[in-house]
């Protein structure tokens, strides 16, 4: 805010003025650094050639913790979680219980497979 007193402007609350700058570019800077992690992040954890697909799991289908996902589209895809796996049984089997949105970063194996790498 600024008063005008015979020809020269003078702010009314410097120190409002700039805690209210600080805040807002802390808060724009903020958001650019989380959308950037959103974007880059799962690239930086598991390589860039890695997938992603959301949706339920609805069971596992062995004792390598294979399991069964099905899309919001409502497409069922057959998972393979073996050495490079990093979910272990009883985080997938609580996904089950609680019908919880499971994201699943993946790499495409050899016979149209799909490789896990990890389950979140």
């Amino acid at each position: 805010m600024y008063l005008s007193s015979g020809g020269s402007v003078e702010m009314v609350f410097p120190r409002m003025s700039a805690a209210m700058a600080v805040m807002l570019l802390i808060g724009v800077v903020s958001v650019i650094g989380i959308f950037a992690m959103m974007t880059i992040g799962p690239a930086m954890a598991h390589g860039t050639s890695v997938q992603h697909m959301n949706g339920k799991i609805l069971r596992i289908t062995g004792p390598d913790r294979d399991f069964i996902l099905m899309t919001p589209e409502g497409m069922r895809l057959q998972f393979e979680c073996r050495t490079t796996c990093r979910a272990s049984a009883g985080h997938l089997e609580r996904h089950i219980i609680e019908k919880a949105n499971t994201d699943v970063y993946f790499k495409p194996g050899p016979n149209n497979t799909l490789l896990v790498i990890d389950v979140d």
